[in-house]
């Protein structure tokens, strides 16, 4: 029996995605912005915080408020051996050498940087970056970290791209030092235009450059399903509100894929050097997991007050709803009172929660709208803050 065409591609894209993600670091920098997060969540001294890893800059931002604990909780234990890294770079280096290596994305002695943190790495995460300290090297075509792993790899082929068209290249450099909304909206009318081609187009639809970005198939078809247009028109309309919709002079999360490092006023919290000395007081409340959501809840029981779940139900809704459906239980059993869950997702609506679940939540649209308006990554097309009754 032959598998149908429609069949093969998934099963193609598929395999890609476990590929991809089970052999690679994918996210060098959090695609969340902690900034509307924190006004969300308002952590405090008592918060037990439950969160998805990603590339450990959110966790790191948290800490800035002061929580008691937060398990960072990865299956890529790539991404837990870049938040060790961090943990043990802010620990042990003065500012100016955290700030190459995590702010510039290179360092010219990185080989003695990490000589003097691979004794406070875990095993796991030290043989990671024997194998891999050479991102930050800043030498050969990529020049920065930040051009590395899955999604640093797309950035990188736009960076190309960008380099062979100077002057759409200049101009979007130009709007990342825009100080007002007029001028971004002024600017950005005359880069669209430009940046919308053939070749664009064609990068954001392509099944392999979605992998990497980390997007799975079943959040892939969320998007055709419920956004007009597609996928290109999805993140055309993203971009368009980003640019010229929330202001720019602190938008760090795009500056670093477009220029390759942040500044030291345009970085995240974690790498601004006020912060530094807070954070050092504070690492030993941070702890990673190599494991699931489920699998943590399961070993670790206890009364969590915050789970941020980034968009990684939008993988189970489509892929596992069995799985969907025993997070969700564990996550509820697992609540104190009043817990707070917040998770984005690319459905314009978040209606794939298990019924039985639902029922013990207390969502807070208005306030989730209204920061999901303000979120300066842009990409995602809901989000949700609810607590457990």
């Amino acid at each position: 029996m032959f598998m149908r065409p429609t069949r093969i591609r998934q099963f193609v894209y598929d395999a890609l995605f476990r590929r991809i993600h089970g052999t690679r670091l994918i996210y060098n920098t959090c695609w969340e912005d902690p900034a509307i997060d924190r006004q969300m969540l308002r952590l405090n001294s008592d918060s037990r915080v439950v969160m998805i890893t990603s590339a450990g800059c959110n966790a790191l931002n948290y800490l800035l408020d002061n929580p008691h604990e937060i398990h960072c909780v990865d299956l890529n234990s790539r991404q837990n051996a870049l938040l060790q890294l961090k943990i043990a770079a802010i620990r042990s280096l003065d500012y100016d050498d955290l700030f190459k290596l995590f702010g510039q994305g290179r360092h010219e002695q990185y080989a003695a940087i990490f000589d003097r943190l691979k004794r406070q790495l875990p095993e796991y995460a030290r043989h990671y970056w024997q194998d891999h300290m050479d991102f930050f090297s800043g030498q050969g075509f990529r020049q920065s970290f930040y051009y590395h792993g899955a999604a640093g790899n797309v950035a990188l082929m736009l960076r190309h791209y960008l380099n062979s068209r100077k002057e759409l290249r200049d101009r979007l450099y130009d709007l990342l030092d825009c100080r007002s909304l007029e001028e971004q909206w002024i600017l950005y009318s005359h880069i669209e235009p430009d940046f919308w081609n053939y070749f664009t187009r064609l990068l954001i639809a392509n099944p392999i450059i979605l992998s990497m970005l980390g997007v799975p198939r079943s959040q892939l078809q969320l998007i055709r399903r419920t956004y007009p247009g597609g996928i290109v028109a999805y993140v055309k309309d993203k971009l368009r509100h980003v640019f010229t919709a929330i202001p720019i002079a602190d938008n760090y999360f795009w500056r670093v894929y477009l220029r390759g490092e942040y500044t030291r006023t345009c970085c995240p919290d974690y790498l601004k050097e006020a912060n530094v000395p807070v954070l050092r007081d504070r690492l030993d409340r941070l702890r990673s997991y190599n494991q699931s959501v489920t699998d943590f809840l399961r070993g670790n029981p206890g009364d969590y007050t915050h789970f941020v779940l980034l968009d990684h139900q939008d993988w189970l809704a489509a892929g596992d709803p069995a799985a969907l459906e025993e997070e969700w239980m564990y996550i509820v059993y697992n609540s104190a009172e009043h817990a707070k869950v917040l998770m984005r997702t690319a459905a314009m609506e978040i209606d794939f929660i298990p019924e039985r679940v639902a029922d013990n939540l207390r969502r807070f649209p208005e306030l989730a709208a209204d920061m999901h308006r303000r979120d300066r990554v842009g990409t995602y097309g809901n989000l949700m803050l609810a607590e457990v009754r």
